[in-house]
């Protein structure tokens, strides 16, 4: 080799080797300035949401001084002072008063009641035929059907835990509801 292909050579690889350099600069410069985008962003939102904030507060404290306007106005309502709270039951009876002659009679909740004036319990009817079911079939009889017929078993859990059908006479509800 010549001399003269050396110092080409060279001459080629500092110009890679200057190209190299100017673009890692380049790099880290467009990344420098995609960092600062990237800030800048962040900050607009930021201050958008700051904006947003600022001006639901503004509406708001502006509403409540057209609402205090629209009291004082209109309204006229007050905020509670210390005399209109009750200490105890019995200032809160005293704003109770007896019941007038002409009002209507409380209302009376259902209730089961263990006296012997309920009148017996009517036979469960089928849909299907219009008969009476059997008691046997209801598993009232107290006889294990489960090895027999496929009926129910007395001692199923249903049936031990609800003891019997619950009634509730309704007569005296009925009778003050017509009034």
């Amino acid at each position: 080799m010549t001399p003269h292909y050396r110092i080409r050579r060279i001459g080629w690889l500092a110009a890679l080797g200057v190209c190299l350099v100017l673009y890692a600069m380049l790099h880290l410069k467009v990344n420098a300035l995609h960092s600062e985008v990237v800030r800048a962003e962040r900050e607009i939102v930021s201050l958008e949401n700051e904006n947003m904030l600022l001006e639901t507060e503004f509406l708001t404290r502006s509403n409540q001084v057209q609402l205090a306007a629209w009291n004082r106005v209109d309204f006229g309502f007050e905020a509670p002072t210390a005399q209109q709270f009750i200490e105890s039951p019995r200032q809160l009876a005293r704003f109770g008063s007896p019941r007038e002659a002409d009002a209507p009679a409380p209302i009376r909740l259902a209730g089961m009641s263990d006296d012997g004036e309920m009148p017996a319990f009517p036979r469960l009817v089928s849909p299907l035929t219009g008969k009476p079911v059997e008691a046997d079939v209801l598993g009232e009889g107290g006889e294990n059907h489960a090895a027999g017929g496929g009926h129910a078993p007395a001692n199923h859990l249903a049936v031990s835990l609800a003891g019997g059908p619950v009634r509730v006479a309704i007569g005296g509800i009925a009778a003050s509801a017509g009034r």
